[in-house]
């Protein structure tokens, strides 16, 4: 009886709704049209693939160049650790060395916080510009920086000044350049063309890595400490000069300037999906936190196995196993050549069956085959230390290939790049650039050299938890913005899709 009771007011507004609606339906069509606004064509954006490619180029090269530089300072710690840091064992220099790696992720929030607001407020090519600039600065102040023997003390300091102002710059890039290729990009093709953005990773450091393993070829260790260091950070201010040239040339993305534009709001669909406020950084933390918990979460994940292979591989193969440094590199720039090859059929994989079962299976990839892949690595042959980094890359290129179109996605337009670059950055400042220091403290306390597949182990749990918890994104369109298209038939076939079905 007392179930029945519960029941019976729910069912008699249920009996009392459908009478409303027989007696009102004309009234009840408009109110559900009102809620659930059909889009015009005028609504849809169809893209201009020359300017999608234009825009997928610039972010690409530039990003390249960021990494180039940031790549450069991973790949000579060694002898960085000798020069700046003189006194002390080997693993106190080195140690010393990836401190001041990692120091530069402790201001990547904070560049976050400051280019990511503004990249909403004053558009996204304006400040991937200004991050170029700086990281320009950056890296060839660093060639310039005396000695620790010229000026003592004050060598390790400006080193890590200017160490500071890259890692601000970079602060802004990511969370730009990922959100530029995606609002340029189509919604069926966002994961391909994002994945030129990790393309461009891998080319920034395949081209340090390549750099500095020909310099030390040819100029020896001994030349290398004195003075040969110094080029590849020398190289970046042109480089720098480029990007930006790359990056201004560029219109701003179709998704900013509808923001930007006060007509745009042509139908009641299109208010329905595009907001106007922008830049709230008190906001996006209001009202964002739960997906800038997943972002970190995710990222997290995914930084710790990106910085432990592409970074911290190479002094593992010179340091712990005695690999001279040069071999260590020619394996990496291997690993990479070949990764770069396939990324972008992983970004097309992604289009085709959705985000989440790629990066699943880049994060069980890891959680499976880290421990195996650093067996092998320790048995020590080239062909053996070929297929330990072959497993760890193939398991990588899942998540590098898939990123740069998730993260995005998980954001609306009006604060995407905000967001994502703090959520972005606080992940790679906790967990990024610190990994190849814990993992070098790490195996100095436990004398373990199998520390490096655990730790990434632990990362790959926590990421697969975090893909459990994601939406997947793929093919639709971004949060904030109305559909966005290759063709006109497709726009035509979507406003043909929401058209009622004539009763006769």
């Amino acid at each position: 009886m007392e179930r029945e009771a519960a029941t019976s007011p729910n069912e008699n507004g249920q009996e009392s709704d459908a009478a409303a609606i027989r007696r009102h339906p004309a009234l009840f069509r408009a109110i559900r049209r009102r809620q659930n606004p059909r889009l015009r064509r005028s609504d849809i954006t169809v893209t201009d693939e020359a300017a999608v490619k234009r825009a997928v180029k610039a972010a690409s090269l530039g990003n390249a160049m960021e990494w180039f530089d940031f790549g450069i300072y991973a790949y000579l710690a060694g002898t960085i650790g000798r020069v700046f840091f003189p006194s002390g064992s080997d693993t106190a220099q080195l140690l010393s060395s990836f401190a001041t790696f990692a120091v530069a992720f402790l201001v990547r929030p904070l560049g976050g916080m400051v280019f990511g607001p503004m990249g909403d407020k004053i558009g996204r090519k304006k400040v991937l510009a200004l991050t170029m600039i700086l990281m320009a600065i950056g890296t060839a102040a660093i060639g310039l920086i005396p000695s620790y023997d010229s000026i003592g003390f004050w060598a390790p300091v400006l080193l890590i000044v200017f160490r500071l102002l890259q890692g601000f710059s970079t602060g802004g890039e990511y969370g730009g350049a990922s959100t530029f290729i995606a609002e340029y990009a189509p919604d069926k093709r966002r994961g391909f063309f994002g994945s030129f953005l990790e393309l461009g990773t891998l080319a920034g450091y395949t081209g340090a890595a390549s750099l500095v393993t020909a310099l030390t070829a040819w100029l020896g260790s001994d030349t290398m400490d004195a003075w040969g260091w110094r080029i590849p950070f020398l190289v970046a201010a042109p480089l720098g000069i480029v990007g930006i040239y790359l990056r201004l040339k560029l219109d701003d993305t179709p998704a900013f300037l509808k923001l930007e534009d006060s007509n745009v709001h042509i139908s009641e669909a299109a208010t329905a999906v595009e907001t106007t406020a922008r830049g709230d950084l008190a906001k996006i933390f209001r009202t964002h936190w739960r997906m800038l918990i997943l972002c970190i979460a995710l990222v997290g994940a995914y930084n710790i196995t990106d910085y432990m292979l592409l970074s911290y591989m190479p002094t593992y193969l010179s340091d712990e196993l005695h690999y001279s440094e040069s071999h260590g590199l020619m394996i990496l720039v291997a690993t990479m050549v070949l990764l770069m090859l396939i990324i972008n059929q992983v970004g097309r994989l992604s289009d085709r069956f959705g985000r989440k079962p790629l990066l699943m299976a880049g994060m069980i990839g890891f959680f499976v085959l880290s421990a195996p892949a650093f067996v092998l690595v320790q048995e020590g042959s080239l062909l053996a230390v070929s297929a330990g980094m072959l497993m760890l890359g193939l398991s990588l290129v899942c998540l590098l290939g898939t990123m740069s179109a998730a993260l995005p996605a998980m954001f609306p337009t009006n604060v995407r790049y905000g967001s994502l670059s703090v959520g972005y950055n606080l992940s790679a400042s906790l967990f990024g650039g610190t990994t190849p220091l814990v993992i070098t403290a790490l195996i100095s306390v436990t004398g373990s050299d199998m520390m490096p597949a655990y730790y990434a182990m632990a990362a790959a749990l926590i990421g697969v938890v975090a893909v459990a918890c994601m939406k997947e994104t793929a093919q639709q369109p971004l949060e904030g913005s109305p559909p966005s298209v290759q063709t006109d038939e497709e726009a035509a076939e979507i406003v043909e899709a929401q058209a009622p079905t004539p009763k006769f």
